[in-house]
This record gives structure tokens, sequence and C-alpha cells, in this order.
């Protein structure tokens, strides 16, 4: 993919209506405001999916969602508050919530939850692939929010993984090949959400039923398991007599 030529601006961050006092969650919702904010989110997703975020006008999205101009502004403040949530809702967050970090946990069952906390979106359907189509959009024209998702989630993430690894490498202090272990762990599950259309296309049985999505999370705690006794495996070959000395005689 090209970078894009001109990024757009940073988004805005919350303006008066995320402030207290006038927050939108404190309002009281009208009847239809689930129905109504849902259709304004799934249409902001296909329309920031295909055009970005700079050439997407708010009435652009209103007319596509069926409802009042203004209703923008009742749930979400502002065109960058609904492209704020819009970036983030419908993937979440892995592990939001979840201590992997708690020794009582095994591998097994921190990869469990990981993998399937990771692949849970991809039961939605197009949703998913919609909202996939926005990152890599925010990727090759950025308003700011891509660095955020990396700072506030992908490197605590991350570095909770890291923990995880350490503790049942038994090892204290992450070196590059624990880093890229946490790394390909991870990939594992990213590349069902990036090669998504390639699966449907060959396989699409695969991943286009919540059971079959059910199913690859448990194969890919069975691979992520194998991964980590490799590395494990490797380090105890390394630090063994034979491997000390055969290193000592090339010395």
């Amino acid at each position: 993919m090209k970078p894009a030529l001109k990024p757009t601006p940073s988004v805005p961050r919350a303006n008066a209506a995320a402030k207290a006092g006038d927050s939108v969650d404190a309002r009281k919702p009208r009847s239809d405001g689930a129905e109504a904010r849902s259709r304004l989110l799934l249409a902001a997703l296909r329309l920031f999916a295909e055009k970005g975020f700079a050439k997407t006008s708010t009435r652009d999205i209103a007319q596509a969602a069926g409802v009042n101009l203004a209703s923008i502004k009742y749930y979400f403040g502002d065109k960058a508050g609904l492209y704020r949530v819009v970036f983030s809702e419908p993937l979440g967050t892995a592990c939001q919530g979840v201590d992997l970090s708690d020794p009582a946990l095994s591998l097994r069952d921190v990869l469990r939850i990981f993998f399937e906390d990771f692949v849970a979106p991809l039961k939605h359907g197009d949703v998913v692939q919609l909202a996939m189509r926005m990152h890599f959009r925010e990727m090759l024209e950025p308003t700011g929010l891509w660095m955020e998702e990396i700072d506030n989630h992908i490197k605590p993430s991350h570095a909770g993984l890291v923990a995880v690894l350490l503790r049942h490498l038994n090892v204290s202090k992450a070196d590059d090949d624990v880093h890229r272990l946490a790394f390909s762990l991870a990939g594992l599950a990213l590349q069902l959400f990036i090669c998504h259309d390639v699966i449907d296309a060959i396989r699409p049985k695969l991943i286009n039923t919540s059971t079959a999505v059910d199913h690859w999370a448990t194969r890919l705690v069975d691979y992520g398991e194998a991964m980590v006794a490799m590395e494990i495996a490797r380090r105890q070959t390394l630090a063994s007599p034979a491997a000390a000395s055969k290193k000592t005689k090339k010395s």
C-alpha cells in the first residue's frame, strides 16, 4: 500500500459534548436511541472506510443512516467524536479487563483467553471487514487515532503477553526472541482479519460462522502452545553444557 500524500489533520479531542455536565452518556436516551445510534455507526463505518475522515461529511452520514443531522451531535458531539467511536467500537480491545499475568493461569489458559477474545469480533461478519478497511485507511491517511491505538492498547497488550512468556520461559528479562515470539503469537490471530477476504475466497467454511471462529481459536491455542514449547526447547539446548562447550571451541 502506498503512503498518503496529504495526511489529514489530527482528529480533535472531545469537544464540549464530552465535557463533564454535558456528557452524551449523561443524557437521557430517546426510545429509539439505540437503533438510531447503531444506524449512525454502521453508516459512518461504511463511509469512513470508503472515503476516509476528511472526505466524509456529517450530512452524508446522517443521510445514509436515515436520521436527522442533529443526531450526530446528540450522540457523538461532532464528526471527530463519531470517527473515534467507529474506529474502536466494532473491533473492541483484546483481553480488556483480563489479567493475563495471574500466576494461577496456565499457559493454555492464557492463550485460550487471548485468542478467543482476539478473534471474537470475526463473528460480526461484514462489519469487521469494514472496520479493518477503516483501520487501513487510517494508517494511510492518519488522523492520530492509530498512534493512540498503539500507545493505549497494542503496547499494553504486547507487554502483558511478554510478561506471561517470561514466566513460562523462565526468563527474567525480555530479549529480542521473547518479543519475536509475542508478535508471532498475536500474528496468528491478526492474519485472520487481514486475510479474511482470501480465506473467504479459498475456504469460506473456516471463518463464516461463529462455530468456525471458535474452532479456529482452539487451533490457535494449540499452535501457540507448540510455538512456546519450541522456544523453551531452543533455549534449553543453547543452555546445555554441550552447547556451551561447542561455543567455547568455536571461540
